[in-house]
């Protein structure tokens, strides 16, 4: 089981030496403490790798807590429990998932032993991440220049990670998303929110996005050739789906050049999806209507994605011609332990396939949750659970994996 060490917070010393029990039971190291300057004492000598907090606390609450543990760059996963309502919990949780903290889970009081053990004894930090770690990003977000840009743009240091999609019923493959990163010869791997927005603002996004769909392109138009142990089923319904921004929607000329890519590498435009963000075809609708209604009219897909996260979303889903909805993640990943998350998730799905849409769900980390997707007839599923983002030499390997 490995070195486990749990740190317990609470102002109810039975609550506490119960939790301490299970755990101890469960074979983990444990400390508990009702006091807040012990706790993060021991937090600085004892590095737990396991944190039980107490929301309501008279000294320090539980979000001042959390905020503190997010300050100090806590890596310990955090178990959040409290007597307040489950609304309360949920924004509790969300407020620490946003603060860049680990949250096994949150916990009403009061608790059963096995709901306490299960969240213990889940996933640890010590499990070695898949291949491609795609989410590294400096300490200090680094200051990119346009003229950074510019020469990554023409040293082509922009790489792709993808992400498979499975259907919820069998597990199958049935799609991958292309993510792009920035292969930065300085600073790493660099996720795309700190460079997109620069390469938006200076008309540089239709280059990186050209540069992003030939990449794709030419490694996805080999899978279904013999390049891998793809069944003739998967073949079929195997797609590619590519991030595009707002901006990109008034280049008709780029879409002319992607078909002739699509032909290069012999790839059906059927089979490529372009993403968009919910909000952001709505910066000229008219001009963001006739090009997508044409690109639909070639044979791409179109798909909303993050859906549930902004304001135009049923306008957007009744005018524009999606053929895919995408549930944002943070509905699916809190669906478990939220039952407003749950319903959100729901409705999604029920909206999109009144409206014949195609439904996937992002943020999938465990199999619980595929299980409940599979059980409300969500169609395709990508999260964690599945894979982690894979660099495209890795792709074999997961797929190798997974069969066997």
């Amino acid at each position: 089981m490995g070195d486990r060490r749990l740190l317990i917070l609470d102002d109810d010393p039975m609550t506490g030496e119960t939790i301490q029990r299970i755990a101890e039971f469960a074979g983990l190291e444990v400390h508990f403490t009702p006091d807040p300057d012990r706790f993060f004492s021991l937090l600085h000598d004892w590095h737990p790798t396991h944190i039980a907090l107490d929301l309501v606390m008279p000294t320090m609450d539980g979000v001042q807590v959390m905020a503190r543990l997010a300050e100090l760059s806590c890596r310990a996963r955090i178990i959040i429990t409290s007597g307040v309502g489950s609304r309360v919990l949920d924004a509790a949780r969300r407020s620490a998932v946003e603060h860049g903290l680990d949250i096994a889970g949150v916990l009403a009081k009061p608790f059963s032993p096995p709901q306490m053990r299960e969240m213990l004894l889940g996933q640890t930090l010590t499990t070695a991440p898949p291949p491609l770690a795609v989410t590294v990003a400096p300490v200090e977000s680094p200051e990119i220049t346009l003229t950074d840009l510019h020469q990554a743009l023409d040293r082509q240091e922009f790489v792709l990670a993808y992400q498979p999609k499975v259907l919820c019923t069998t597990g199958e493959l049935a799609g991958v998303e292309a993510l792009v990163r920035w292969a930065h010869p300085t600073y790493g791997l660099l996720p795309p929110g700190l460079f997109i927005p620069l390469a938006e603002s200076c008309d540089l996004i239709d280059r990186l996005t050209d540069q992003v769909i030939n990449q794709a392109l030419a490694w996805f138009g080999p899978l279904c050739v013999g390049a891998t142990n793809l069944s003739p089923a998967t073949c079929d319904r195997l797609m590619l789906s590519v991030n595009i921004s707002a901006r990109t929607l008034s280049n008709s000329a780029l879409f002319v050049r992607v078909q002739e890519c699509c032909e290069t590498h012999r790839v059906d435009p059927a089979r490529l999806i372009f993403e968009l963000t919910e909000t952001s075809a709505m910066d000229d609708p008219v001009a963001s209507l006739d090009l997508l209604t044409r690109l639909r009219m070639i044979g791409f897909h179109l798909s909303i994605d993050d859906f549930g996260t902004g304001f135009s979303s049923m306008l957007q889903l009744v005018r524009l011609p999606f053929s895919e909805i995408k549930v944002d993640k943070s509905f699916v990943m809190t669906a478990m332990t939220s039952s407003e998350s749950r319903t959100v998730v729901k409705f999604i799905v029920d909206l999109g396939h009144s409206l014949g849409l195609r439904c996937t769900a992002e943020g999938v980390e465990d199999a619980e949750t595929l299980n409940y997707l599979n059980d409300i007839s969500c169609d395709l599923a990508q999260g964690y659970h599945i894979a982690r983002p894979l660099a495209g030499d890795d792709f074999g390997y997961w797929l190798a994996s997974r069969s066997s």
